[in-house]
């Protein structure tokens, strides 16, 4: 009998439990009525309460994305916490967020990490689609970046490639960690580029290129580091991971050395006038924005935003470029036919004799279709900066809900053996032909089969200094020695994501000469 009841009271339990169910389920039906036929969101994966599908999630998210896509097709989303994430792994739907509604796409949602190094969003990187950020932009692409000043540059792009090959032709026979000697030349290339002017003294010598170094790491590894503070609001005051308290003490270390630098070049012009005479300065970067601090239009830049501007060219510059190099010479030493070709290369447009100019990197095709192959194969951010529509629209059908965070999966569509024959194998000759109805292939985002610094209006403004940079350093340490990896090593392409996609493991490298001059290593 006792066992009756409580069998009878279980079941009038779950009465009232059921009319709920029953009304939540019809509240939704009616709503679903009413929605004069709106396109749902895309399909995904099923969120815990609360955490959403963070739990689920693993270190390598390019790779995961590009699994979750055959899936759940090639669109479609999660959440982490409450918020919204839209993954996209084909071109043609690529093609809607940075070409057909890329006004609406060309946000991006600012990070804790990114509010804290950028001001708030002061820079180019980060800004929102504005005024503000078109004028960066502007300036930057036709002041700064122009050809005439990326010509005027070239003497410094000269001599320190010549130092980084002086420096490398001291340790042949022994390790070299080409990721170190390209951070240097790169470091030092910009900062002359930036502030050549300055007469302040750690511009001048080693130490701001290892403090540089350090810190440009430090941000990047932040910037890509998961933090709970952007996925759940609540929870950013008590900055459970430091990330915030970590960026604000490298924000501190640039600060220190962007606003020396500033200070030591403004104190020099105003020099110049107390002298009764003006000597014209020989326009660095820096000097180029200084003449745009406080002008009376709508051109006028603060000091905040010339910091800014010049962190996006120190810690972009520096750690793309990097990290480009690293790959290509990581894929050509492990790819012998390739190393063959572009020394064949090197020695008919260069020749042995000779020493690499910029005057020969056009010439250089196949290097050129090497550099392309690397970027190919390991684009330097995989699925781009996150871009977040202004407001709800559609894509593939799909309704994408205005300030979630949209990836492209550039990885995975320049891997996708729809658009790419082996698309695994490094192949630098598919960049060389007409290769699937494409006989032009370039960065600019102009094939969404192909776009690894991304396209629209936030394709990465520093293209062509970097795609310079990218070809001199590659083909100064490739035509003046002969690379191979220490005994015992094996091949080693395996990968560490982040904001940026960086190799695990450090390539180190031994050199031997190559060229029979000595002169041409001194």
């Amino acid at each position: 009998m006792s066992q009756l009841n409580n069998y009878n009271e279980f079941n009038f339990a779950l009465v009232p439990l059921t009319l709920l169910i029953l009304v939540i389920l019809c509240y939704k039906f009616i709503l679903s009525s009413f929605s004069n036929g709106a396109p749902s969101l895309p399909p995904g994966p099923y969120s815990l309460p609360i955490v959403g599908y963070l739990p689920f999630l693993g270190p390598d998210l390019h790779k995961q994305f590009t699994n979750m896509a055959h899936t759940y097709g090639p669109i479609f989303k999660f959440y982490v916490g409450s918020k919204l994430h839209v993954v996209i792994n084909t071109p043609d739907l690529a093609k809607v967020v940075v070409r057909d509604q890329d006004e609406i796409f060309a946000n991006h949602n600012l990070t804790v990490a990114a509010s804290i190094i950028t001001y708030g969003g002061q820079d180019i990187a980060w800004a929102q689609n504005n005024s503000h950020w078109r004028n960066l932009r502007k300036i930057f692409v036709h002041e700064v970046l122009s050809n005439k000043n990326l010509e005027a540059c070239s003497p410094f792009r000269r001599d320190e490639v010549r130092k980084t090959i002086k420096n490398v032709y001291g340790k042949i026979g022994t390790k070299v960690n080409i990721s170190e000697i390209s951070f240097t030349t790169e470091a030092n290339v910009l900062t002359n580029m930036v502030w050549e002017n300055s007469s302040n003294k750690g511009a001048k010598d080693g130490h701001l290129g290892v403090e540089l170094q350090m810190v440009v790491s430090k941000i990047v590894e932040l910037l890509g580091k998961p933090n709970a503070s952007d996925f759940f609001p609540s929870l950013a005051w008590f900055d459970l991971q430091g990330v915030a308290h970590d960026m604000k003490k490298q924000l501190k270390k640039m600060d220190k050395i962007l606003e020396s630098i500033i200070d030591d070049r403004i104190k020099s012009n105003n020099k110049r006038l107390e002298d009764g005479v003006w000597h014209e300065p020989k326009k660095d970067f820096l000097q180029i924005l200084l003449e745009f601090k406080d002008r009376e239009d709508a051109t006028s830049l603060n000091f905040i935003q010339i910091k800014a501007l010049l962190q996006d060219i120190m810690v972009a510059g520096t750690e793309t470029t990097t990290t480009m190099i690293e790959w290509a010479m990581a894929e050509i030493i492990n790819n012998h036919n390739v190393m063959k070709k572009v020394h064949e290369e090197l020695e008919q447009v260069v020749g042995v004799n000779n020493i690499v100019e910029e005057s020969h990197l056009p010439k250089l095709k196949y290097l050129d279709a090497t550099i392309k192959e690397t970027s190919r194969l390991h684009p330097v951010a995989p699925l781009l900066v996150p871009r977040s529509p202004s407001k709800t629209c559609n894509i593939g059908g799909y309704t994408i809900l205005k300030g979630c965070n949209v990836f492209v999966n550039v990885w995975s569509i320049q891997r996708d053996p729809r658009y790419w024959d082996n698309p695994l194998e490094f192949n630098p000759e598919r960049f060389l032909t007409n290769y699937k109805g494409t006989n032009h292939w370039d960065y600019n985002g102009n094939n969404l089969k192909f776009f690894p610094f991304g396209s629209g209006r936030r394709l990465c403004p520093g293209l062509p200094l970097g795609e310079k940079m990218l070809m001199y350093v590659l083909a100064s340490l490739l035509h003046s020695f002969n690379w191979s990896l220490p005994m015992g090593e094996e091949r080693d392409l395996s990968e560490k994501f982040g904001i940026t996609l960086k190799k695990r493991n450090p390539l180190v490298a031994i050199p031997s000469q190559r060229l029979p001059d000595v002169s041409f290593y001194m």
